[in-house]
């Protein structure tokens, strides 16, 4: 099998999961002691082996690194948490699909990369998808503030704007690096949102549910956010943007499969909002 299709799978199925081990974590923790956690205890998993590489990285670099950092990372760490204190895993992980289509848009707004007639369909299928989506995880989930889907939609722009600057600006630098340097950049700020969020509080460590929460973090972490970052900037070195984008195609099948058994409500209007996603997104990437 093609390197390339290997990387994705194997990130569908750690970025799958990612989504419930954010709705598992939510349980000891807040929604800014989650994603500060993560962004440090990321950052200690990146150094163990990617510190040295720090030095590979030229200046006329750190500008996009940085930048990287923040919206590849800082912010959809932050913005995913606070959005799953409201909506469920799986939808949350749906809206997540949204990435390629943003990348196209983002790739013509801003990198002035041509759109097909066919691609700007997509764009508007995919967008139709979610409109259904948000309404029926409304009417399902009366008790759920589905506003908070917008912080998913503004992660998916990120993370959009994120694959294409690693694309044009980053290509010669090694995924490890990019990521070591991506965490170096974030690491003193989250640091200090976790000083700001009361985790240091007696009352943090005193939830019975604080162990528990602090293993699926650590899991998290580790795979969901070190890991598969070095794993994404490869993937993205290594194919095109939309493809590497393209991860989020196989990612809903492996969450919605998690919070189904977690019980999470899921109906047929959301699955047709799901395929209406989904097909928007594949003609957007579809080649002729």
């Amino acid at each position: 099998m093609n390197k390339k299709w290997v990387y994705l799978f194997v990130l569908a199925i750690i970025w799958g999961s990612s989504f419930i081990l954010i709705k598992k974590g939510l349980l000891g923790f807040t929604a800014y002691q989650l994603g500060a956690l993560r962004v440090l205890l990321s950052a200690l998993f990146v150094f163990i082996a990617g510190f040295p590489t720090l030095k590979t990285i030229k200046k006329e670099n750190y500008k996009w690194i940085v930048i990287t950092g923040f919206i590849g990372t800082f912010f959809p760490v932050f913005l995913f948490a606070v959005a799953e204190t409201e909506i469920d895993s799986a939808v949350a992980s749906i809206l997540n699909s949204l990435v390629p289509l943003n990348t196209i848009l983002l790739g013509f707004a801003v990198f002035k990369i041509a759109s097909t007639k066919r691609q700007i369909l997509g764009v508007i299928i995919g967008f139709i998808g979610t409109s259904i989506l948000i309404g029926a995880g409304a009417k399902l989930n009366p008790h759920q503030n589905y506003l908070y889907a917008g912080f998913v939609i503004l992660s998916t722009v990120m993370y959009a704007a994120n694959v294409n600057i690693i694309k044009k600006h980053l290509q010669d630098v090694s995924a490890l690096a990019i990521t070591a340097g991506n965490f170096a950049s974030i690491v003193i700020p989250a640091f200090i949102v976790l000083i700001f969020s009361g985790f240091f509080n007696e009352v943090t460590f005193q939830n019975p549910e604080f162990k528990m929460s602090m293993l699926y973090i650590v899991l998290l972490s580790l795979f969901g956010t070190a890991l598969a970052k070095v794993l994404f900037n490869k993937l993205v070195q290594i194919a095109t943007p939309v493809f590497a984008s393209s991860v989020t195609y196989l990612m809903p099948v492996v969450a919605v499969g998690w919070g189904l058994l977690d019980g999470e409500g899921f109906n047929s209007i959301q699955a047709l909002a799901t395929v209406f996603i989904l097909l928007g997104v594949y003609l957007a990437n579809r080649r002729k």
